[in-house]
């Protein structure tokens, strides 16, 4: 992160803020039995998970593990066919004003009001928010000087690349100052710079006392920026715990996570004898 955005006002969560012990009284994210059926599909398996607080927490696992199906039923996206979700002692589901109080999301796929600007994007998602407006406008400019968008505050969301929507739907979870962050594959297209400024923001953010939860199936970035792991495949919870703990061992977390998914050696390829060369 540039140092000349190091003053900026990117707050501390409420709770953190006033006791700075609450945030590890209990767990970010408690989930109990969560299940999810699509027809004779089973995509998520009666999983249970404690997500501690105040960490930077990776769900990762290979693609249709149930990673994006698990964080939507977490953060009340899709209700699940049976199980509990409590995020900050509150049912996600029986509780749910309270619960989307505490926390920000930023789905994979995320849809946007595309003819408004970044910044009158801001601006209303602060105001349905329930922010003062000198308030939301304070934050605004501080989240776009920060994430590098405040030249193309005024320009339509629409016409933004990859990266630049990755960043303001970024700002758009983080103006309330939730105490809790989900994201789905927030590096997923975004260039190395957009992804390293996406990066500076969120390590500010948990060192705050904050939790962010990121699925992923990278896992050098997983490695290098997570405290806490849970590996997921085929809709199961295959490990959970501290970085070093799930990898043990293995050189890396991909080695691990290999051995956790059971990932079988693929074939070289020797079949395909007519690839390269210039063989027609």
């Amino acid at each position: 992160m540039p140092d000349a955005h190091a003053d900026a006002d990117v707050h501390a969560p409420a709770e953190a803020a006033t006791d700075p012990a609450a945030p590890h009284q209990r767990p970010a994210v408690q989930v109990r039995g969560l299940w999810k059926r699509y027809g004779e599909q089973i995509a998520v398996q009666g999983i249970d998970l404690e997500l501690p607080a105040g960490q930077f927490i990776g769900l990762v696992g290979p693609n249709g593990a149930g990673k994006t199906t698990t964080l939507s039923m977490i953060t009340g996206l899709l209700r699940p066919d049976s199980g509990t979700v409590e995020i900050g002692g509150h049912d996600v589901w029986q509780d749910p004003a309270e619960v989307k109080a505490r926390i920000g999301v930023l789905p994979e796929g995320l849809r946007m009001f595309e003819r408004l600007s970044g910044r009158e994007l801001l601006a209303y998602t602060g105001r349905l928010r329930g922010l003062p407006g000198d308030e939301v406008d304070k934050r605004a400019t501080q989240l776009l000087d920060v994430l590098d968008l405040a030249g193309a505050q005024n320009k339509l969301v629409v016409d933004y690349s990859t990266g630049m929507r990755k960043k303001i739907g970024l700002a758009a979870a983080l103006l309330h100052n939730p105490e809790v962050l989900f994201l789905d594959e927030p590096f997923e297209g975004v260039d190395p710079v957009s992804a390293q400024t996406i990066r500076g923001v969120l390590e500010r953010y948990t060192r705050s006392g904050a939790t962010v939860v990121f699925s992923s199936h990278v896992m050098e970035l997983v490695e290098s920026l997570c405290d806490w792991v849970a590996v997921m495949a085929r809709g199961k919870i295959r490990a959970q715990g501290a970085l070093a703990d799930v990898r043990g061992d293995a050189p890396s977390l991909q080695n691990a996570f290999l051995e956790l998914v059971g990932a079988r050696e693929q074939g070289s390829g020797d079949n395909l004898d007519w690839l390269g060369g210039g063989a027609r």
